[in-house]
């Protein structure tokens, strides 16, 4: 439960989220079919005016229970049931009709029998493609959250048509989590939202890039030509929602940034006014130097910069081997790119990050 538990700021965006699916009314109500330590139903709390905390292990709802009385979180209403359709299980009509909850959140938990992780949605408890009619015959409104792990078109495939938004949120450099809001009146394609969170946040919006599947589907890249390369160009590396989410030929066509290779998800540009949109998405880099990957370059660069991050990225060699014959250390703000570029061939790029 502890593994599950939400940062504080993704608890806060689900929250968040949660709200605008009810159309931000004054009033509204949600059931935490799988409350764990209470870490969201608290975060929902803060915005419903009235939540349903609902968990079937006794040590973690006595501890909720005792930190809710703590917080004053006197709007929360506690249960403590195991979730099913099972003889030993309460039915999510007996449990909600009552309550009738405007949005139904689940973290369904990800450890099977012995501890062991599982990864398909069904292996999860509680089971959510079992309950979601029933659920649906109560509230409109399913929002779901999964392991950032979990396969992206092959939930939306298994939970169905209803599945309206998919956001991807990372936070901190890392992708936290997967969050799908079901909804029973919709029947078209869903969206996907790659979420950044931003450090302060929320005091600061987070950077936001929605499409539709379909929309990457149909996309082509634009593919880095040697006349991309003007001598003041940039590299932009997505973050881990960004490349999580997927759209990796749609972000080269609506920002008119050029893609190294089909499989090298780096981009250059040269317009400076794209680097803050750019790198609320993601790193941006300046490019010092780019050539060809060799032994000469390499040479070159290990001695010019000494201190350097290192990547490398669909060359014949990983980051450690690139870091050896480099022979450069960690430090400075240095970073030296060993990428693939289709129409290139592999390259050699020495950079500084870009942090204001």
């Amino acid at each position: 439960s502890a593994e599950q538990c939400s940062s504080s700021a993704t608890g806060r965006y689900k929250a968040a989220l949660a709200e605008s699916i009810t159309g931000n009314k004054s009033e509204w109500t949600l059931a935490d079919l799988t409350g764990g330590l209470g870490v969201d139903s608290w975060f929902f709390s803060q915005r419903a005016s009235k939540v349903l905390y609902n968990e079937m292990q006794d040590v973690l709802c006595n501890a909720a229970v005792h930190n809710f009385r703590v917080l004053g979180a006197d709007n929360i209403v506690v249960s403590n049931n195991a979730v099913g359709n099972a003889s030993e299980q309460v039915s999510p009509t007996v449990l909600l009709s009552e309550f009738g909850p405007d949005i139904v959140y689940m973290d369904p938990a990800r450890r099977g029998e012995g501890g062991k992780k599982v990864f398909l949605i069904e292996e999860c408890t509680p089971d959510v493609l079992t309950l979601r009619e029933e659920i649906f015959k109560i509230s409109r409104h399913i929002l779901i959250k999964l392991s950032p792990m979990a396969d992206i078109s092959m939930v939306c495939d298994r939970l169905g048509p209803t599945c309206r938004e998919v956001h991807v949120v990372a936070t901190g450099g890392e992708c936290k989590e997967l969050l799908i809001w079901m909804d029973r009146e919709w029947a078209k394609e869903y969206h996907i939202h790659a979420v950044e969170l931003p450090a302060d946040y929320p005091e600061s919006e987070p950077s936001v890039f929605t499409f539709r599947p379909s929309e990457e589907r149909g996309s082509t890249a634009r593919t880095v030509a040697m006349t991309d390369l003007t001598g003041n160009d940039f590299l932009f590396e997505p973050g881990k929602a960004m490349m999580k989410a997927g759209a990796y030929n749609l972000v080269s066509r609506r920002m008119n940034i050029s893609k190294l290779g089909k499989s090298t998800h780096y981009y250059i540009f040269t317009d400076s006014d794209k680097i803050n949109i750019l790198k609320s998405l993601g790193k941006v880099y300046e490019i010092l130097r780019c050539e060809p990957l060799d032994k000469r370059t390499m040479k070159t660069a290990g001695k010019d910069f000494p201190k350097a991050e290192v990547t490398a990225r669909n060359i014949p060699m990983d980051t450690d081997t690139l870091r050896k014959k480099l022979g450069v250390t960690s430090g400075d703000d240095a970073h030296i790119f060993g990428l693939k570029s289709d129409s290139l061939g592999n390259l050699l790029l020495c950079t500084n990050r870009v942090l204001q």
